[in-house]
């Protein structure tokens, strides 16, 4: 993770600071050498943009140690539940941290996840949304795979698609993190899954490193014609970010410094004109993926980049987008002082 000092070299004033925002992805954790809790979410969130509530999605964090292996993953709902706690105790500003839960579960287990996705809504039956079982995979040694080793076409397995109609019949949505080489994959699984909600992370992952490395352009095109496929699948929804980590190719890591919120605007706002031109703001959600994506920016400079991108809309697409979509998919519960939407 970038040191602050490095990040603190560009700083901002908050565009817009009065927009309502739900980061509707970031992670918590606290690993060997690498410490991201409510603490050090909350120094990024308070930077001067109005957070008014967060979706926390799976990260392989706090595991319980103590149960079967397939059940092991409900210890991190557990984990978050009890941070999201602290947050609704008001204590720690007026933002709901963690208002959703997006949790692991192995989908190919088959109709066994049903145990495992029951003990997740124990965990956390006002927060627990539904899982992430991430899919990204390619054959190039430079490109590593996704934390839950995932298999070359996955998505399309039988025991997986098995455990991934459970989500439909528990009414629990799917986040799907795999690279844009696998967006046909992707397709596949959407229409056979009509009635799933389906929340397709980070763009469906343009690739910028290994056998992408210097083609961005071609990559651009690539997922740009792979990502059409999706226009007429409505229960599939886009979150838009994701895009600034080492993986994407654009080396914001290797500078002396950071980006200004023009540089992004000007580096990757064709995917996120792409998406909402294609799909309409009702299916969108920005994201910022911190602290993944704090490798690259800080956090107030990627929402001025976001709120530059949208100058143009009308303000019922921008709340939307940095609002409105997020907290209807995942059904969050209203905010203080917020009717809901």
């Amino acid at each position: 993770m970038q040191s602050k000092a490095w990040l603190a070299q560009i700083v901002e004033e908050p565009l817009d600071p009065e927009m309502p925002i739900c980061d509707p992805h970031h992670h918590l954790w606290d690993y060997p050498g690498s410490r991201y809790l409510l603490d050090e979410l909350l120094e990024d969130i308070n930077t001067g943009h109005h957070l008014v509530s967060t979706v926390f999605v799976e990260c392989n964090a706090m595991f319980n140690a103590d149960l079967p292996e397939h059940l092991a993953p409900v210890g991190e709902t557990e984990f978050v539940q009890g941070i999201a706690a602290m947050s609704s105790s008001g204590k720690y500003g007026a933002c709901r941290v963690a208002s959703g839960i997006v949790s692991y579960a192995d989908l190919c287990l088959g109709e066994g996840v049903r145990q495992v996705l029951e003990a997740h809504l124990r965990a956390s039956p006002n927060r627990f949304k539904g899982i992430r079982h991430a899919a990204s995979w390619h054959p190039s040694p430079d490109i590593k795979n996704s934390h839950t080793n995932p298999v070359e076409q996955m998505m399309l397995r039988e025991d997986f698609l098995s455990g991934f109609a459970v989500l439909a019949e528990m009414g629990l949505s799917f986040d799907c993190w795999c690279y844009h080489t696998q967006l046909q994959e992707f397709a596949s699984l959407a229409r056979q899954a009509p009635d799933t909600v389906i929340i397709l992370d980070h763009f469906g992952g343009p690739l910028g490193i290994g056998p992408y490395e210097g083609k961005q352009d071609a990559v651009f095109h690539h997922w740009q014609d792979s990502i059409a496929q999706l226009q007429d699948l409505s229960n599939v929804y886009f979150k838009l970010g994701g895009i600034n980590m080492k993986i994407n190719g654009f080396d914001w890591h290797k500078r002396d410094l950071p980006p200004t919120s023009d540089e992004l605007v000007d580096k990757t706002a064709a995917y996120y004109e792409h998406c909402i031109n294609t799909f309409g703001a009702e299916r969108c959600m920005f994201e910022s993926n911190f602290p993944v994506d704090r490798e690259s920016v800080s956090y107030g400079i990627l929402w001025n980049a976001f709120k530059k991108m949208t100058a143009g809309l009308s303000r019922v697409e921008r709340e939307a987008l940095f609002h409105g979509t997020a907290t209807r998919v995942y059904r969050l519960a209203p905010e203080p002082g917020r009717a809901s939407e």
